[in-house]
């Protein structure tokens, strides 16, 4: 199933059925009055973040959502059938943009999470609904309320603990096919991994979601390489393991050009927890390992983690540095933002 991350919809709810215009014709009853009935609602729609989808895939194939109108009213006083409200599923970590993908009105982040986005339109009122003392024949009847519409983008951000970031090449994809049983494509050339990958780690007694994203070049934050369009993968992320090649001839500089794009991404990137780790120290002397994290040290003031992916080395100190390093929060389940259809008390007003 090919991965999707970014889908754009149009979504309308239902229009209210019209109000009936009608009086009672008995035959022994001259002056029986009104009696037409009230339209029925329109069908609203809601989003819905289930657990098993883990792409908008589906949403290349149907743009268009619209539910279903309500009935029209009826003669004795029949309302209209309500329509059924339209139900739309998505991946947990989906957020819901309006049309110039600019201001976020919700974000799906938990299983369950239910959000109204188009409210449908009230049924217009019957006849009946006018009659008074004063007036014993109103002749009105009114036309339903219309749904609401609005194209809206979606983006998927996954959930995942642990984010991997790192040049390409420097053994992301090998890493997550060691420490889990995710099958990413592994190979001797950069740019590898073309989309973000998942992997269930088990350490000690936790249980960490690990996501490899395809990896960053210098100037990705203006489109070089990939961009860094997958960044937005791992905002969710407790902590991040930042994969450097002790290979390279310079990790120093290749440590600042991920700090440099995480930074320029933003969304809180830049300060997350952070381990860093050496990979490949299969291939070099032990002197030349101690040589290569005292010059990363000094870069970052941090420590280096000397492990090897391939031959299984040094992966679960790794791993259970990175679990000391996240924190966990109890966060509420979303809720709609103000500014979000349903969010504010229904209106009243009858047209």
């Amino acid at each position: 199933m090919k991965f999707l991350d970014y889908a754009k919809i149009y979504v309308k709810s239902g229009n209210g059925g019209p109000g009936c215009l009608s009086f009672r014709r008995e035959k022994f009853i001259p002056r029986g009055g009104p009696n037409g009935g009230d339209g029925g609602r329109g069908g609203s729609v809601y989003f819905v973040a289930v657990p098993n989808l883990n792409t908008l895939i589906d949403f290349r194939y149907q743009q268009h959502f619209t539910a279903k109108n309500g009935g029209p009213g009826e003669g004795r006083d029949r309302s209209g059938r309500d329509a059924p409200d339209l139900i739309v599923r998505v991946p947990v970590g989906t957020e819901v943009r309006d049309e110039n993908d600019e201001l976020v009105l919700c974000d799906l982040a938990h299983d369950g999470d239910r959000v109204l986005i188009a409210k449908g339109g009230d049924g217009g009122f019957g006849n009946a609904h006018y009659k008074s003392s004063t007036n014993r024949a109103p002749r009105r009847a009114d036309r339903g309320w219309p749904g609401e519409e609005r194209t809206l983008i979606l983006r998927l951000k996954l959930i995942a603990d642990i984010g991997i970031v790192g040049l390409p090449n420097a053994g992301k994809s090998t890493f997550l096919a060691a420490v889990s049983r995710a099958k990413p494509k592994i190979a001797d050339y950069p740019f590898t991994t073309l989309t973000p990958q998942l992997g269930v780690v088990g350490v000690d007694d936790a249980e960490l979601v690990v996501a490899d994203i395809p990896g960053l070049i210098e100037g990705a934050h203006q489109g070089a390489g990939l961009g860094h369009e997958f960044l937005g993968h791992i905002e969710r992320c407790g902590a991040l393991l930042h994969l450097i090649d002790a290979t390279e001839p310079n990790v120093a500089t290749a440590y600042r050009t991920i700090r440099a794009e995480l930074e320029a991404h933003g969304h809180g990137l830049a300060g997350k927890p952070e381990v860093i780790a050496l990979n490949k120290c299969d291939a070099l002397t032990p002197a030349a390992i101690a040589k290569v994290k005292a010059k990363l040290k000094r870069a970052t003031r941090a420590k280096a983690w000397p492990i090897s992916a391939a031959a299984g080395t040094g992966c679960t100190d790794v791993l259970r540095a990175l679990a000391k390093k996240i924190r966990i929060r109890d966060e509420p389940p979303s809720r709609p933002f103000p500014h979000l259809p349903g969010a504010e008390a229904p209106d009243e007003t009858r047209p």
